[in-house]
């Protein structure tokens, strides 16, 4: 979206070099407006990176020209094979991907980022929160997992 042309006209001195009003601006500002509202501290510690790398991948492309595009779409083609294969291998589940694309697209960095700050020690009573619901989630699909996996016996399903 870095190299859509900006949406709206803006005089010269209301613009920010490398974020023009284009489709990356405008998409870093509603992911910014979501996590705000989900979560402000941590939202609000977040969007300044979200500016930040928006720009710089304008001035990547900017400079670059078409060759910052073909590593882009590497990039990002070897990022979905690697998740791919690390939940296949190590998670034993699908992606959230093929359950619901806004989750995977927009709630996914965000579970990223609150990750990073709890690491940091950032509100330890949300994280026991969420670790004690997570615990739970694990239990009902290994348990449903189990039960799939006994309902069929020597490759005949039980009935």
């Amino acid at each position: 979206a870095t190299n859509s042309p900006p949406l709206i006209p803006l005089p010269s001195w209301l613009t920010i070099p490398n974020l023009p009003p284009n489709l990356g601006t405008i998409a870093t500002i509603i992911y910014s407006l979501f996590y705000i509202m989900m979560e402000p501290v941590a939202g609000g510690l977040l969007t300044p990176l979200l500016f930040a790398w928006t720009a710089y991948g304008k001035h990547i492309t900017s400079t670059c020209g078409s060759t910052a595009n073909y590593v882009a779409v590497v990039l990002h083609i070897g990022s979905w094979i690697s998740q791919f294969i690390g939940h296949g291998v190590f998670e034993g589940r699908k992606p959230a991907l093929f359950d619901n694309l806004v989750q995977a697209l927009l709630l996914a960095p965000f579970f990223v980022w609150m990750e990073i700050l709890f690491y940091f020690g950032y509100r330890p009573e949300l994280k026991n929160r969420l670790d004690k619901a997570t615990e739970i989630e694990v239990a009902k699909f290994n348990k449903s997992k189990s039960q799939a996996n006994g309902a069929a016996a020597n490759g005949k399903a039980k009935s």
